[in-house]
């Protein structure tokens, strides 16, 4: 049995998955998975099982759309944030966008302390400040939320003051 550590490269599978190699399509989205599940849990939460599947499938019908191989990381995040958001408004998810994967961060309790902090923000900027995290643009993040660019930036700007205040609680 092949292990994910040992299957090519995602990089050097794309061209032929999306010449229509059965065999690197799997490997392709065997490889990928575990990133896509990332992106999907802290997105969906309790949903990120069917997000991975939803995002999966976009992927697997999208690739052949994609034109420039160095851009398939920056691809697979759109499509997997894009599936992630509709299956979490498809179930209602009043947790979406609650957590925050922070693979990066030093300490473990900070990973802790941000999702406490976050769990008591709102929805909508917990929304905005885990699409921020994930690298999108403003525009990105308004077309994924289909909000307009101005709501965006004015969700940002008070999600970011709010995070502030609940997690200096001194500085208010």
């Amino acid at each position: 049995m092949t292990t994910v550590s040992e299957l090519p490269s995602p990089l050097t599978l794309l061209p032929r998955a999306q010449a229509g190699d059965e065999h690197a399509m799997n490997h392709l989205l065997t490889a990928i998975t575990p990133y896509v599940a990332r992106i999907c849990r802290s997105i969906t939460h309790d949903d990120g099982a069917d997000a991975t599947q939803e995002a999966l499938l976009a992927v697997y019908r999208g690739l052949g759309s994609l034109r420039e191989p160095a851009a398939f990381y920056g691809w697979v995040r759109s499509v997997t944030v894009r599936e992630a958001i509709r299956t979490a408004r498809r179930y209602g998810a009043e947790s979406c966008c609650s957590e925050v994967d922070s693979q990066e961060e030093t300490n473990p309790l900070d990973a802790v302390h941000i999702s406490d902090v976050l769990e008591r923000l709102s929805q909508a900027h917990r929304q905005v400040l885990t699409l921020r995290a994930y690298g999108l643009s403003e525009e990105e993040m308004a077309e994924v939320l289909a909000l307009p660019v101005g709501t965006v930036r004015s969700r940002l700007f008070r999600a970011r003051r709010r995070f502030q205040e609940a997690w200096q609680p001194s500085a208010a």
